[in-house]
């Protein structure tokens, strides 16, 4: 009995944030939120496994960066927060221009009902590295979403500072955990423009 106890607190603790690893002082600017929900995608999995009827869990990279990087079948929905201005050139970044998708908030507001939740449920966000993810529940929380999460190591993790590997993504997220993701992607779970 006693160890079902401990087991209940430790379980409480990590779905309730109280017991993450991520320290939000250490965090960078661009990947901090008003709420302070952050997951390292270890944590984010741990909780969708005891709680995904309960979560709503997006995916808000690109279609290009999941149809060539991959995803978790775990993912309730790609909603992409940015989309690509293929007629936009960024000279500074030698890549095409990001715009922010106008039809954000109407296709979450959509997924979240679907899924029988509301302003108050559990939503987990996640991106290439954290930083798209913790402006998506910038945007949420400003809609009133208000208990969001953001994965803040992404599905590929953080560059490399030092060493061969330098800038590459191998530090930490979710493919370098080695958690379950595939390059097979389910049509139902993708984002369609209308």
């Amino acid at each position: 009995m006693k160890t079902t106890f401990l087991g209940f607190i430790l379980l409480t603790l990590m779905t309730t944030n109280a017991f993450s690893a991520v320290d939000a002082s250490k965090l960078a600017k661009k990947k901090q939120t008003p709420q302070g929900k952050y997951l390292t995608a270890v944590e984010a999995y741990k909780m969708l496994e005891n709680e995904s009827k309960d979560i709503l869990f997006i995916d808000v990279r690109t279609r290009a960066e999941i149809e060539f990087v991959g995803m978790t079948s775990l993912v309730d929905m790609n909603i992409p927060y940015m989309t690509q201005d293929i007629d936009s050139w960024n000279e500074k970044k030698n890549k095409f221009d990001m715009a922010p998708n106008s039809n954000f908030s109407i296709v979450f507001a959509d997924a979240i009902k679907a899924k029988g939740m509301n302003k108050q449920s559990k939503v987990i966000v996640m991106c290439r590295s954290g930083s798209r993810s913790s402006k998506a529940a910038n945007l949420l929380d400003g809609l009133g979403y208000k208990n969001v999460y953001t994965i803040v190591d992404g599905f590929e993790g953080d560059k490399a500072k030092t060493g061969p590997n330098k800038g590459q993504r191998i530090v930490n997220g979710w493919k370098n955990a080695q958690l379950p993701w595939s390059y097979k992607l389910a049509q139902a779970k993708m984002y369609f423009e209308e």
